[in-house]
Order: C-alpha cells, then structure tokens, then sequence
C-alpha cells in the first residue's frame, strides 16, 4: 500500500519502519520541523514534509500518529487539504490514538478508522512488532478490511476493537506499564539515596514480569501488603516521611493490594 505517515515521534518511527519493512510504500512523513520528518522519511525513502497542505493525493492510508492534543488539529488541516486537491475517495485516514473515539472523523472523511498498537515506544529501541497487539477499528466494511490488512502485515496479533473497548485497553495498559515504570523510577530513587544500583533490582523485575505469563497478576502478588503485615508496613511508611507524596503512594497501594485479594 502506498502510506502517507503523519507523525515522526515515537510511534511514528517503529510503525513507519515496520511498514516500510513489510513492503509498504510510504510516500511520505509529515511533522511540524523539518529536521524531524527528515530523519524519519531518510530511513523510508520518503518525502520529508512541513505543510499539511501539501500532502500527496495518491496514498491508500493516511496515517496519523501525533500527541493527543493535536489530532483535530491535524484531522482539520488534512482535512482542508483534502478539499482543495483531489484525492481518492477511497482513500483511509487511521489514527493511533488509545483514548479518542474514531468518531473523531465523523463528517470529515468518506473512510476512516483506528490502528492502534499497544506497546510503550521510544525511537531509539526496535519493537518486535509482530508480537505487538494491534487493535483496529474502521467507519465501513471496505475501512476496516484495509485496516486489517495493513495491521497483519506487520503484527501477527490483531483484532477488531470498539472505540469504548480501547478506551479500556488504554486505561488498563496506563496501570500495566505507565504506573509501574514510574514504580521503577521511584525504587531507583530510594536506591540512589542509599549508593545503592538500581540493577540489583533486575532480576526481580524480570521474574516477576516472567511469572504473569504463566499465572494471573492477582495469584503471582507477593510482599507485606498481600497478609497486610502492619508491622512491616508501618516501618516502611515511616521510611518515607521526608517524602510525603510516595509514603501517600505506598500506603494505598498497600491498601490496594490488600483490598483486591479479598474481594
């Protein structure tokens, strides 16, 4: 498919390459700098490109991959593009966003729908995308049978999803991998203040991430606050009375552990 990718972070970059890898033509990469959509469209053997205005009326799927906070925005600039050339009507715009409906396009677009593919990205870490869970969605049948073909070409994992039903997804996968990333950078910290190397804590992580591809989080769940062990608890508590905000923390995920073994 020929692929016009609008976006050039994170997202942008892993998708973009495993597309081009699967064969796919991108055409090219739009971002607000020139430098960004550069160093992306070099790696694509695409057009690098600043002006919404300007984007090509001959790409199959309209990729857009940009921050939450901008996507009408951008959906509004393609869209003003769209009217002043003559692009296909059969042409597919996607976004890739976990928490906005697909309705988003509703009135903008003959044909859209979602790619959304659920995995922490950053540019300079390669992603076996193939065992990366795609979700997709399309406005029509024709819509989401094109989504569907490009998601399988590159992940081996897809599967249709309703705009409310990856709403959750996000939601659940902020807790899974948002929170508990931020449970690292706060281990790392009382480790630093201690001399201490955050490597130590390695070989714990990786076993615990290994035992919940075998067993349930709730069954896998260890330490004091699974029995509520008051004494450990209180102790560790009041380690982290200079630091307010992580005692709260620590509190009432102690309490939260606790309450969801019980229920």
């Amino acid at each position: 498919m020929k692929v016009t990718l609008i976006g050039a972070g994170n997202l942008a970059t892993n998708l973009g390459k495993a597309l081009f890898r699967a064969g796919h033509n991108i055409v090219e990469v739009y971002s607000r700098t020139m430098s960004s959509a550069e160093a992306l469209a070099h790696q694509l053997n695409a057009q690098a490109i600043t002006d919404l205005q300007k984007v090509n009326a001959l790409s199959d799927m309209y990729i857009i991959a940009v921050k939450d906070s901008v996507l009408d925005e951008v959906i509004e600039g393609l869209q003003r593009s769209e009217e002043q050339g003559a692009r296909s009507e059969k042409s597919v715009y996607l976004h890739t966003a976990g928490s906005i409906s697909m309705n988003v396009f509703n009135g903008r677009f003959a044909h859209y729908g979602v790619l959304y593919p659920m995995q922490t990205f950053s540019k300079d870490r390669e992603v076996a995308f193939k065992d990366i869970p795609i979700f997709v969605e399309g406005s029509d049948d024709d819509s989401l049978s094109l989504s569907k073909q490009l998601a399988e070409s590159v992940s081996e994992h897809v599967q249709e999803c309703t705009s409310e039903q990856r709403r959750q997804l996000h939601l659940a996968a902020v807790f899974a991998c948002n929170f508990v990333n931020h449970c690292y950078a706060l281990s790392a910290e009382l480790l630093e203040r201690q001399g201490l190397s955050f490597d130590v804590m390695l070989p714990l992580i990786d076993e615990t991430a290994r035992k919940v591809h075998q067993i349930a989080p709730r069954q896998a769940q260890t330490g004091p606050a699974l029995r509520y062990d008051e004494n450990v608890i209180g102790m560790q508590s009041a380690m982290l009375n200079d630091l307010p905000l992580v005692k709260e923390i620590y509190e009432k995920m102690s309490r939260s552990i606790h309450s969801l073994q019980h229920t």
